[in-house]
């Protein structure tokens, strides 16, 4: 009797404290959030698809959380994943990063990653894309295509890096472009973005930059029935609508976790805040429309391996 107490009490003592049975940054198994259905937007898709790769490469199995909104899901979903054997979790939003924060001391013995966040631990990291030099060689592919010198940013909210490189680049090319910008304060919200969409039409737009999860395919299908041009936004949509899309800004969510997922087998993951750009490779500039003029494409080339090099953009050159 004594025997099983001590065993019922070790097993109580455990579940409090997250036992750790771990071995220490050696890759066990991993754990994926995402606050929708994994099919709902390129973005999820994306991260499946890392997910995918780290399932094969390491030869592990991943577990998936799909709808996890509330610090109550987090929770849930957290204790299930430690108790298969997951030492790594990713939450595949910026909205992850306070409930990681607040759970992180119960799990001592679980990395946590999360998207575009200023908080950490150590045990907790943050992954940002810097979007501003993307959306800034887009914005002088748009100003340099826009027929009308108007175009227009449909984004989902105000902090995204990529809006004001956008308008810096369609300045920079056409100073006398009118740039069009709303806010949606939504990644989903599809109908008010084709109802935004409508009024920049009716005012003259002619180039549009959907930076929206859900919402830039939408757009772009309706700008190739319109026969206007756009911008293509996380994976390359030029297949999507050829004559349409004059480039695309691509962030490699699915390598970059693979990278992430390789540096906490090393234990060289730190809680820190990672920032990522052209120079690492998983932010680029998609393949260029071919209605682009060359001498302009090879301009657009060329200025992109000069940042690479420099880390200044065509409006920072002496």
């Amino acid at each position: 009797m004594k025997k099983l107490f001590i065993a019922i009490l070790f097993v109580f003592v455990c579940t409090l404290s997250a036992c750790s049975y771990f071995e220490s940054g050696k890759i066990q198994n991993v754990g994926f959030l995402v606050e929708t259905d994994i099919d709902a937007n390129p973005w999820t898709k994306t991260g499946y698809e890392g997910m995918q790769d780290i399932e094969d490469q390491y030869q592990i199995d991943v577990f998936y959380k799909e709808n996890i909104q509330s610090m109550q899901d987090v929770r849930v979903a957290v204790d299930e994943l430690v108790q298969d054997g997951v030492n790594l979790i990713f939450g595949h939003s910026n909205m992850y990063g306070e409930y990681f924060m607040e759970l992180s001391d119960s799990y001592p013995d679980v990395h946590f990653v999360y998207m575009n966040g200023g908080e950490v631990k150590s045990n907790v990291t943050s992954l940002n894309f810097d979007g501003h030099a993307m959306g800034f060689f887009a914005g002088m592919v748009a100003g340099q295509m826009s027929t009308n010198n108007e175009v227009g940013i449909i984004a989902a909210h105000s902090w995204q890096p990529e809006i004001e490189g956008f308008y810096e680049g369609v300045k920079h090319v056409n100073p006398m472009t009118e740039i069009e910008l709303s806010y949606l304060n939504d990644w989903n919200n599809t109908e008010l973005a084709l109802e935004v969409y409508g009024e920049m039409k009716e005012a003259g737009v002619d180039v549009f930059y959907p930076i929206g999860d859900s919402f830039s395919e939408p757009i772009i299908k309706k700008a190739e029935e319109d026969r206007l041009f756009a911008i293509g936004y996380l994976t390359n949509q030029m297949k999507l609508a050829p004559n349409t899309v004059l480039t695309s800004t691509l962030q490699h969510i699915d390598r970059l976790y693979l990278h992430v997922t390789d540096l906490f087998d090393k234990s060289e993951l730190q809680g820190k805040i990672y920032n990522f750009d052209f120079q690492d490779e998983f932010v680029e500039l998609g393949e260029l429309n071919d209605s682009i003029p060359e001498e302009f494409q090879e301009k657009i080339k060329n200025d992109i391996e000069r940042f690479k090099d420099t880390g200044n953009l065509p409006n920072e050159d002496n």
